[in-house]
């Protein structure tokens, strides 16, 4: 294990590089901190926008479910594909164009100063929720990896993403989130390929899986699989594009870099959702026995597999590279976590607070106020963790999917249908979403599976694994029937002579539809994002070739290779497109 733990220690020493190299750029001012000022470019923004919807729960709770149930779990992820092909087609612009360094800073504008208040602390205690699931995904792979302390692993690793949120704000999130989108797919990629030799291709990977591979094993009634499908679409529409997760394209430098940033997100994703499961779906033929192979985990045993194929199939050392993407799609997600937590706290909570005192406004004691939010953020989340790893009768997949369709969903409902609603009273948002909660908890404790089995008078029962479909769809349906159709039809309650935020409102949609164009001041940003990243991934494709001296069999040194030259080609690029024109065109005359 020693090559493994020199791979993890390498990587956490770039990561707390980034973290150093962009700090100059996030001290100015708040906006630099929250959102890098909204200079960044496409690649950066697409990158952090991609990896804010991946965490270790997908080489873990995902994974196992790849492993027992087959092609399904790629439907998920599919679903995201077509949320960021809605982001390229209509969103993502737009949020860019709100004109605003956080998310709440939107709702501010487009529901009032009183909607702003409820949905900032409502949206910061589920982010806590959220980023604890993903922190505790990881501490139960990891412990499998290295036999370690769950306790000791999310301590840890919450530790190190708290220090770099806090360090470079946006800045040092953004781009250990490219760094991490590289090393994410370096490893998956690698392991796909892999997967695919060692089990003779894609066609005998289909008809050689254990059970049924597209509709999997306790599959009674296929009609659900569709229709899970179509229910996810609608889900991950909801939690995706709304205002609170427009954090993802206000960084961008203008609305044409959001567009692209979608775009780029849309593809990752949609290759992600084929390659990332190829290892899982082969170890089920190569390893049948994987789900046992750490019974100390319990019910989460399954969610270990991706460990197995890569200790079994992949040479020595990719079980740290493996490891060190899982710390990086946790830490990406939970550092985008703290540091929009730490702007809405302090943009929609702090700072109304001391305008409301009349005390003086000063952006940089508000910098100040925002590095200590980003920490104690950072402890409350491993506090969450540690508190979910107590939950052991629940699989990650059950825990992931239960926390994102029964809070989140209600929670984002008004933050996008009031997008394209108007006419509105200002208690329709918050009313919505304690509807919502109730809506929550009638599907999952009355519109039962079971209820909906007797109605239809089945001959056959539903499977567990039915019923936990079937549960998903009965509560996102609900929210769809009876959640947003409650906010809709508070459009009959709206009287204009009452609404005192319509000016406010129309010119949210004003600049909602007005294109932002960057000014002259960026291309000096422009350059030294690609100059500073590329230093960095440079720094990462050398250790990356520096595995090859680890002693691996011939093609083993070849995959590391292999891999360190396309991570060195991206940071050549970088670094030779970050040099001024002037120059390159001197060199070229040269």
């Amino acid at each position: 294990m020693l090559y493994e733990y020199l791979v993890i220690v390498g990587y956490f020493v770039l990561i707390v590089g980034i973290g150093f190299a962009f700090k100059d750029m996030a001290k100015n001012s708040t906006s630099d901190y929250f959102r890098g000022g909204g200079r960044m470019l496409w690649w950066m923004v697409g990158s952090t926008a991609f990896m804010a919807q991946f965490s270790a729960w997908t080489f873990t709770g995902a994974a196992g479910k790849a492993f027992t149930d087959g092609f399904a779990i790629s439907l998920v992820f599919f679903a995201n594909t077509f949320a960021y092909f809605c982001g390229w087609a209509y969103f993502s612009a737009r949020f860019r164009q709100m004109r605003v360094d956080t998310p709440t800073e939107g709702i501010k504008r487009r529901f009032g100063p009183q909607n702003e208040q409820f949905f900032s602390w409502a949206l910061i205690v589920f982010s806590f929720i959220n980023a604890g699931v993903w922190l505790n995904a990881l501490g139960v792979f990891t412990s499998a990896v290295f036999d370690a302390d769950i306790t000791l692993t999310i301590i840890a690793t919450g530790l190190t993403v708290v220090f770099v949120s806090v360090l470079s704000g946006a800045w040092g999130v953004v781009a250990s989130d490219f760094v991490q989108t590289l090393v994410v797919a370096v490893i998956s990629i690698a392991c796909a390929i892999v997967a695919l030799v060692m089990v003779g291709g894609p066609v005998e990977l289909v008809e050689n899986f254990p059970v049924d591979f597209v509709m999997g094993p306790d599959m009674n009634y296929g009609v659900i699989l569709v229709g899970s499908f179509v229910f996810f679409l609608a889900k991950q529409m909801i939690t995706i594009m709304n205002l609170h997760d427009s954090f993802r394209f206000l960084n961008a430098k203008d609305s044409v870099n959001a567009r692209k940033a979608s775009l780029l997100a849309m593809g990752l994703m949609g290759v992600g959702s084929i390659v990332w499961f190829i290892p899982p779906w082969a170890a089920a033929i190569l390893y049948p026995d994987a789900a046992a192979a750490y019974p100390e985990l319990g019910n989460k045993a399954a969610d270990a597999v991706y460990l197995v194929f890569t200790r079994n199939a992949m040479p020595i050392g990719t079980v740290g590279l493996l490891l060190a993407g899982l710390f990086a799609a946790t830490m990406s997600s939970m550092d985008s976590a703290l540091n929009k937590n730490a702007g809405i706290f302090v943009r929609s909570i702090y700072q109304p607070l001391l305008l409301k005192k009349k005390q003086e406004v000063n952006d940089i004691h508000l910098l100040k106020v925002s590095r200590f939010v980003s920490f104690i953020s950072g402890i409350l989340v491993i506090a969450v963790a540690l508190f979910f790893k107590s939950l052991t009768e629940l699989s990650l997949f059950e825990l992931m999917m239960n926390v994102s369709t029964m809070i989140q969903v209600p929670l984002l409902i008004p933050l996008i249908f009031g997008l394209f609603i108007k006419r509105i009273p200002q208690w329709a948002p918050w009313v919505t979403v304690a509807i919502g909660l109730f809506v929550s908890w009638f599907s999952v404790n009355i519109l039962t599976p079971e209820l909906l089995s007797n109605w239809l008078g089945l001959a056959q029962e539903f499977t567990r694994r039915e019923a936990v479909d079937i549960n998903l769809m009965i509560t996102i349906g609900a929210h769809l029937v009876f959640t947003a159709g409650f906010f809709c039809a508070t459009t009959f309650f709206y009287k204009e002579e009452n609404d005192h935020h319509k000016q406010e409102t129309d010119r949210f949609f004003t600049d909602f539809e007005t294109p932002f164009i960057a000014d002259a001041e960026q291309d000096d940003y422009d350059r030294q994002q690609r100059d500073k990243l590329g230093s960095m991934v440079m720094y990462m494709g050398f250790g990356v070739l520096a595995m090859m001296l680890i002693p691996n069999p011939m093609w083993g040194r070849l995959v590391f290779v292999l891999c360190a030259l396309t991570i060195l080609i991206m940071g050549f690029l970088l670094k030779r497109s970050a040099k001024p024109k002037a120059l390159k065109n001197k060199t070229q005359v040269g």
